[in-house]
């Protein structure tokens, strides 16, 4: 009996591309040269479409949407050691999608001070995966336990590259999936690329508007913002300072405004970088 042609569409690094022919066991060089080229075509468009942006926040986006086409929902571009340098480059401490309730219980139990990516990221030039740090014999059970605790708010792999510059500054740009099957050599290739031309992009804007004077906050959003990174509710802050709820919210919504931020997580990260709060 003579069979029909089939179509296999495969899903290769968050690329969908489709391959016919008469079997699904048929050789894969047209769908891998397919493939390839469909991964330097994202790759070009993100190049192209980076020439012409002048803010950091919209180079992230650009970069979001890269990931996620190469199956990356999550992303995240920090400097651990920026609250040690003074005065702060309009480029941001940190920028990421991370789900906020992981934020929020990463920074409560003081993982980024543990962090083995942080530890091996200072060692490495070249990506990192996060499966090979976790099955490191130097990697201890407590650091084990932040590779297990993000998987359990949809972290489950990922890679994190490092981006070491001039005068010993470092950065670290973290690509996660929610699911365990890794990534793809190619795949990490072209997230290490557009992660070192994302870095040396926002650098370059950051020299371009100079220096920036860090936010002023009044005593009062200091303190909502402190107790915020503690993990206080509104409610909780509003009874420590003996303030209203909505005066809580007030001022918290101010932090927002001057650090440019959505998110309450990350307002409170932004400002311990700052060194406007200690946690």
């Amino acid at each position: 009996m003579e069979r029909r042609p089939t179509t296999a569409v495969s899903k290769v690094g968050g690329l969908v591309t489709k391959v016919s022919g008469q079997s699904s066991l048929v050789p894969s060089m047209a769908f891998r040269k397919a493939a390839r080229e469909a991964f330097a075509a994202e790759f070009g468009r993100f190049l192209d479409q980076t020439d012409t942006v002048v803010q950091s926040d919209q180079l992230f986006d650009l970069l979001s949407a890269f990931a996620l086409n190469l199956d990356c929902p999550w992303i995240a571009y920090g400097c651990p050691d920026l609250r040690f340098s003074k005065p702060v480059r309009r480029d941001p401490a940190m920028m990421l999608n991370y789900p906020d309730e992981w934020l929020k219980r990463y920074f409560e139990m003081g993982y980024d001070r543990i962090d083995p990516i942080i530890k091996t990221s200072r060692q490495r030039t070249s990506a990192i995966r996060w499966s090979d740090v976790y099955n490191d014999a130097n990697t201890t059970e407590d650091e084990r336990r932040v590779f297990d605790e993000a998987a359990t708010f949809g972290l489950r792999s990922g890679i994190s590259v490092p981006l070491h510059g001039p005068q010993g500054s470092f950065a670290v740009m973290s690509f996660a999936q929610s699911r365990d099957h890794g990534l793809q050599n190619r795949t990490i290739t072209y997230l290490e690329l557009a992660a070192l031309h994302f870095h040396l992009r926002v650098a370059e804007l950051g020299n371009l508007s100079g220096t920036e004077e860090i936010p002023e906050l009044s005593t009062r959003e200091r303190e909502c913002i402190l107790w915020t990174a503690r993990g206080k509710s509104s409610w909780e802050i509003g009874k420590i300072l003996g303030i209203s709820v909505n005066t809580v919210n007030f001022h918290i919504k101010n932090v927002l405004r001057k650090l440019e931020t959505s998110s309450r997580t990350v307002a409170a990260i932004k400002a311990a970088n700052f060194g406007i709060i200690e946690l």
